[in-house]
């Protein structure tokens, strides 16, 4: 059971993470609110479940398009006129924690709508099992397979992809060679949001929700990414399963030791990696072991 619940924890937060890299990697913007929008997943799904009837599990697919859309609106009512204009990082990055306002303010107000039930909720009575095992474990684990298969066939297989390959990679270079970068970016930002928005929609299957969740993960979010490399796909993923396995498996045996008390805090297991991450290896572990095994190679 424990083992289960850090693989779904993982699988959430691994998706979380390559959606914040992205969005980093083509356009250079941190999504400070990227935690609000997958809460604002969570209760998308409870709002088609309460309103409509929708079992969360078949809420998904509208979760994801609502999302992905979203992330569309964001880039370009915000973050591409600000871009144009030259705004520096730390605008870019201040817009995102003033969307992220924008999103919690959002959310409170779907919270009052739907009432008391929305104040915290949580799906786990709405799972089904097979042989013991929750189907949520079966479902984060399909999404990320899919996720990847997906990026896979689009980064090798298609033209598109090779032109978003080259827009992540050289922006200037990509555009004097023909290339449509603002297509790769908007694409990028509904691919983020959209993936936020099905992790969003399946942790409540894992943990109670609140409006302030968002603000609880993003540690982890960024954590898993700058962990990985937050300018790499494949270190978002890695990142991702290490900050979720150790915030689930190594608080719970820190509890055996300081007492229960300890699960309360799992983010300063986030934030401990973070903080070496950047003394040790500030480009991710990734790129740190690709460095070492090329080093070792000669």
């Amino acid at each position: 059971m424990l083992i289960e619940g850090a693989i779904v924890y993982s699988n959430l937060l691994a998706l979380l993470s390559l959606g914040l890299t992205l969005t980093y990697i083509t356009t250079s913007v941190p999504n400070f609110a990227h935690g609000s929008i997958a809460v604002l997943g969570s209760y998308l799904a409870l709002s088609l479940y309460y309103f409509l009837g929708f079992h969360p599990y078949l809420s998904l697919p509208i979760v994801f398009l609502v999302c992905g859309l979203l992330g569309v609106v964001c880039y370009l009512a915000i973050l591409r006129p600000l871009i144009q204009r030259g705004a520096s990082i730390v605008i870019l990055m201040i817009a995102t924690l003033a969307l992220d306002l924008i999103l919690f303010g959002f959310i409170g107000a779907i919270s009052d709508s739907i009432g008391g039930i929305a104040k915290k909720f949580i799906f786990t009575t709405y799972d089904f099992e097979v042989q013991g095992i929750s189907g949520v474990f079966f479902f984060s684990s399909a999404v990320v397979l899919l996720t990847l298969i997906f990026l896979w066939f689009l980064l090798f297989k298609t033209k598109f992809g090779i032109a978003l390959r080259a827009s992540m990679e050289n922006p200037a270079l990509a555009e004097t060679m023909g290339i449509n970068v603002e297509k790769t970016r908007i694409f990028s930002w509904f691919l983020s949001c959209a993936l936020a928005g099905i992790a969003g929609a399946l942790l409540p299957f894992k943990q109670e929700i609140v409006p302030l969740t968002g603000s609880l993960i993003i540690v982890s979010i960024f954590s898993a990414s700058i962990l990985g490399g937050i300018a790499s796909i494949v270190g978002a993923l890695v990142g991702g399963y290490l900050i979720g396995i150790s915030e689930s498996l190594l608080t719970y045996a820190l509890s055996f030791v300081l007492g229960t008390e300890v699960l309360l805090y799992s983010k300063v297991v986030s934030l401990s990696a973070l903080i070496i991450a950047l003394l040790i290896a500030p480009r991710g572990i990734v790129e740190g072991l690709r460095k070492w095994s090329k080093s070792f190679s000669t």
